[in-house]
């Protein structure tokens, strides 16, 4: 890949902060959008804004279109069977609360189990534990090791008769960690058991194929893989999706709703899949935006950008093992990784690094980053995270890490 093109793409990279050149260094919680990605949201704004699936005017015909050829262009690119497969939501979370709600709250008595990893996100456990509390049934956390990566022995075995659905992150956002989803898949299904992939970390950086993986269901977000925020994907399998009842209710979920004279009441019917599940105006532009992002990607090819994010990885860890004030967190296989390096700074707290190194441009999280349990069981408050994404360079990694080395002379 051609990084300097690619960061001419960007025009928020030719901002300085406290004048210093912009490094962007926080792309696990948000990316920043190419041209390509703004430009097809602005030109929808500019020449095709319109409703979707309301209309026979051709500001409306036009917006469906274009809405519906994103829905089928993102799902080939995740190797869903249909289109009808693929539902827009905002995001991850309200992905995995759509399938906690909906499917949950359907299936999930007490005595059955839910069981996820102490590296989730906690979008991927919060549903749960809400859900749990109105069905009554049981969550189980299968262990992580020492170094971060999972524990697929306890999670096997903490799979009986009594789990209904596993969940897992294809890739922690706090470790970078990549978990063997086809794996467990293949457990899971060989139990009777469900499977839940949050690729909020994975379907930016890496070929997902959820025919391939043996997914059930799959999240993720546009806004960390180049796309507008407020967007997101749940995928789900088209049988599983055609037994759930709809996650909100309200216009274009329905198929009909007529009022009875002699009831009293009104006598309603679903819509058809995906939209039995898109209830209200859909974000038009997002998914636009999206599918604009999804061809960005598909132009640098998926194994250039796992690569190059490898590469960066492999550096800066070198650099920084290099560095005495720093402890870096998580597995040292980089082979099993993607670009993300959780770390501490002697001396100071995740949010006091955090706002020293925003002094010379840098951009980094500070925290638990929405994992609290994985950091308890590295004994951890908190830590900062780096991030690294297709736009990021070599030059920018030693500039990150002369400002390290001007804080060990503190």
């Amino acid at each position: 890949m051609d990084i300097q093109a690619i960061r001419r793409d960007f025009p928020i990279l030719k901002r300085q902060i406290n004048g210093y050149p912009l490094i962007y260094f926080d792309n696990a919680a948000t990316t920043q959008k190419p041209n390509q990605v703004i430009d097809a949201v602005t030109d929808f704004y500019q020449n095709h804004n319109g409703n979707v699936h309301r209309a026979v005017h051709e500001l409306s015909l036009e917006a469906t279109e274009l809405y519906e050829q994103s829905r089928e262009e993102i799902a080939k690119f995740i190797n869903a069977k249909e289109p009808s497969e693929l539902v827009f939501v905002r995001g991850t979370t309200e992905a995995i609360n759509l399938v906690a709600y909906s499917w949950g709250l359907s299936n999930l008595n007490k005595g059955d189990e839910v069981l996820l990893s102490l590296m989730e996100h906690h979008a991927n456990i919060v549903p749960w534990e809400i859900t749990s509390k109105i069905k009554r049934f049981t969550i189980k956390y299968a262990s992580v090791k020492p170094d971060g990566t999972l524990d697929y022995e306890d999670f096997e075995s903490k799979i009986t008769n009594k789990t209904k659905i596993a969940c897992l992150s294809h890739v922690s956002n706090v470790t970078g960690i990549i978990n063997d989803v086809k794996s467990v898949a293949k457990i899971a299904h060989d139990h009777g058991v469900l499977m839940l992939v949050d690729g909020a970390q994975s379907v930016p950086h890496l070929s997902v194929d959820v025919q391939d993986l043996g997914m059930d269901f799959l999240a993720f977000s546009g806004h960390k893989m180049l796309g507008p925020t407020g967007i997101g994907v749940f995928y789900g399998k088209e049988e599983m999706l055609k037994k759930m009842p709809p996650f909100m209710g309200g216009g274009e979920m329905i198929k009909e709703v007529s009022y009875s004279q002699g009831h009293g009441q009104c006598s309603i019917s679903w819509n058809d899949l995906p939209w039995k599940f898109e209830a209200g105006t859909p974000n038009i532009s997002g998914a636009i935006g999206l599918a604009a992002a999804v061809r960005y990607l598909k132009s640098l090819g998926l194994d250039n950008v796992l690569a190059h994010e490898k590469t960066l990885a492999k550096y800066a860890i070198e650099c920084m093992n290099e560095c005495q004030n720093v402890n870096i967190y998580g597995p040292s296989d980089l082979t099993k990784k993607l670009g993300i390096i959780p770390f501490g700074l002697k001396g100071f707290s995740s949010h006091e690094a955090a706002a020293a190194f925003n002094e010379y441009g840098i951009m980094m999280r500070s925290g638990f980053h929405c994992a609290q349990p994985l950091h308890e069981l590295f004994k951890l408050e908190s830590s900062i995270r780096a991030s690294f994404y297709i736009y990021n360079t070599e030059a920018e990694i030693d500039s990150f890490i002369e400002v390290i080395k001007e804080f060990n002379q503190i």
